[in-house]
């Protein structure tokens, strides 16, 4: 597989286990570096470690006769991936929570690349509420979790919690680099985020999206290989990618021009931005002072993006629109599909108790040209993302 992988080993009698995962990764051609908590070498020992990884252990952040303090930046830096196993309860609790306070969590706090844990844990545990939200919490930030099994555990309970085997974790990381290169040489253009529509020096005409979904979007494709172009509207959401190349814009004008720019050369377009259909017809330059009598804006409509890139779509093209409804959803979702010349389109409810702006979760139907429909639970908008990415990809 040819990957930098930090192998993080916390304090779980599952860690016996992690040395045959160490020499399965050495055999598929990846450099190992590992990383152990104090706890962890009550179950296994450095000289184990050392021998199979052929790499010194990290297991101390101040370590005696060592000058180099900052380590933890520079296996950062070096690894690919990250693999937490056994991910004990302490582990996810502390990196849902942002704690770093051994060389493991440092380390995992400075890494910004992929990321996997294999809980283990007793069954109680587990399914302790703290611990299911720190869970969740990890996968909205695109932790890969490798959700344990059920079987006898070290307490001798026969439940949840056990860490899968070795054999499961190899495949698993073997299966997402695969994943990786889905769309690596595709060309992906992404909206996002509001439009703002200028009325006067200060006010404007917008609409309450964060542009989330998108930058999500934005990220599923880029770590599969992909080449994303994003144009977003006004929006706070920040995305860190090599395959991924910014454009900001303000208005629907705006937006129109650079998106329909940017299909001209892409092999996928995926339009999530929340763009007005109504532009006010004249703006003002300096503010309007308010005044005892009523204020009439005349509004027109503006260009419509998705219709404009229905009409251009050539036979290799792929588009996907967005739609978020409050009343009959399905119905003018279907209709907006076929008139728009889509591919599928992703429908959004806001009657759906989590889903729809400024939260980060989302619940949608995904609808393509043939009439199959794919209805979601509520998930984080990156797992949603994913569901998109596979939609595209089958």
């Amino acid at each position: 597989m040819n990957l930098r992988v930090v192998v993080a080993i916390s304090g779980g009698i599952a860690a016996y286990k992690v040395p045959l995962l160490i020499r399965m990764l050495k055999k598929a051609g990846c450099e190992v570096k590992v990383v152990v908590t104090e706890n962890a070498l009550e179950f296994v020992t450095i000289t184990t470690l050392q021998t199979l990884s052929q790499n010194p252990v990290y297991s101390e952040m101040f370590a005696e006769k060592k000058s180099d303090f900052t380590q933890h930046i520079a296996l950062a830096d070096w690894a690919d991936v990250y693999i937490v196993a056994p991910a004990t309860a302490n582990v996810i609790g502390k990196y849902a929570n942002g704690i770093a306070d051994d060389c493991l969590t440092t380390t995992l706090l400075a890494f910004d690349k992929i990321v996997f844990f294999a809980p283990a844990m007793n069954t109680k545990m587990y399914h302790n509420k703290v611990v299911q939200d720190n869970i969740e919490k990890l996968k909205s930030l695109g932790v890969n979790i490798i959700l344990p099994e059920k079987g006898e555990l070290a307490c001798g309970v026969v439940g949840d919690g056990r860490m899968v085997e070795p054999e499961t974790i190899f495949a698993t990381l073997e299966s997402f680099v695969e994943q990786s290169q889905a769309y690596k040489g595709k060309k992906v253009c992404i909206t996002a985020g509001p439009t703002y529509e200028q009325i006067d020096a200060v006010r404007f005409i917008g609409n309450y999206s964060s542009g989330r979904m998108g930058f999500e979007l934005a990220k599923v494709f880029a770590e599969k290989g992909a080449e994303v172009s994003l144009i977003t509207g006004p929006t706070q959401q920040t995305i860190e990618h090599c395959n991924v190349k910014r454009f900001d814009v303000k208005n629907a004008a705006q937006m129109y021009d650079k998106t329909v720019e940017c299909f001209e050369n892409c092999d996928i377009a995926i339009l999530s931005a929340a763009v007005a259909d109504y532009t006010p017809k004249s703006t003002f330059d300096t503010k309007l002072k308010k005044k005892t009598d009523s204020l009439v804006v005349e509004l027109v409509p503006t260009k419509d993006i998705l219709a404009e890139l229905g009409r251009r779509k050539k036979e290799n093209q792929v588009l996907v629109g967005f739609a978020l409804e409050t009343d009959n959803e399905l119905e003018n979702a279907k209709e907006k599909l076929n008139r728009k010349n889509l591919d599928f389109i992703v429908l959004n409810s806001l009657k759906d108790a989590g889903a729809g702006f400024n939260v980060s979760t989302n619940k949608v139907t995904i609808i393509d040209a043939k009439g199959e429909i794919y209805n979601s639970e509520l998930k984080s908008k990156y797992e949603i993302a994913l569901d998109i990415s596979e939609k595209i990809l089958s």
